[in-house]
């Protein structure tokens, strides 16, 4: 039985996943997906810099594993932030991924028009075009965190911080985030 950890909107995320960063040879990724579903591996985590999300969705419909049993992750990337952006790249992303519907969506890292990025992906969390967001690689102030978490829907479902030391403050700023770091 795959362990999981429940998100703050009652998503059950699993607490164990297969990356696919520097996996680029499309043929090499989808074996390797395969491979990791063949296994037990549910949660599927990718990125649109990565470039190899056709090959991630191509091993999804091979596996035969049906949807809801997964957990499939991907992220904007820098030169994706902005409102217009960010809705370009995830239309792209989920085409890629042959799927109709992200479990989790991502702002890769903190540059550019993260906020317009972030107003983005809730407009796709209220058309149910994904079921959470959150940030990635945010090593900024608390300051910066309430911002986004004060957009519509409210704080990111994951906060990832490279600097263990920023958890404790991080985590006190926000109300009841669940922050880990994969």
């Amino acid at each position: 039985m795959v362990q999981t950890v429940k998100l703050q909107n009652g998503v059950e995320m699993p607490l164990e996943g297969f990356g696919v960063f520097q996996v680029a040879a499309p043929a090499q990724c989808q074996k390797a997906v395969e491979t990791a579903l063949d296994v037990g591996y549910r949660l599927l985590d990718t990125a649109s810099s990565y470039q190899n999300e056709e090959a991630v969705g191509k091993a999804v419909k091979a596996s035969g594993v049906p949807r809801r049993e997964l957990f499939v992750t991907t992220k904007a990337y820098i030169r994706q932030m902005g409102y217009e952006k960010t809705k370009a790249a995830f239309v792209k992303s989920l085409a890629k991924l042959g799927l109709d519907y992200l479990d989790l969506y991502l702002i890769h890292m903190p540059f550019g028009d993260y906020y317009g990025a972030w107003r983005a992906m809730e407009e796709l969390y209220r058309e149910r075009l994904v079921e959470n967001l959150a940030v990635w690689d945010f090593a900024l102030d608390a300051d910066d965190l309430a911002k986004i978490a004060a957009l519509d829907i409210g704080q990111p479902s994951i906060l990832d911080t490279n600097k263990p030391s920023e958890v404790r403050r991080v985590y006190d700023y926000l109300r009841n985030p669940v922050i880990t770091s994969l």
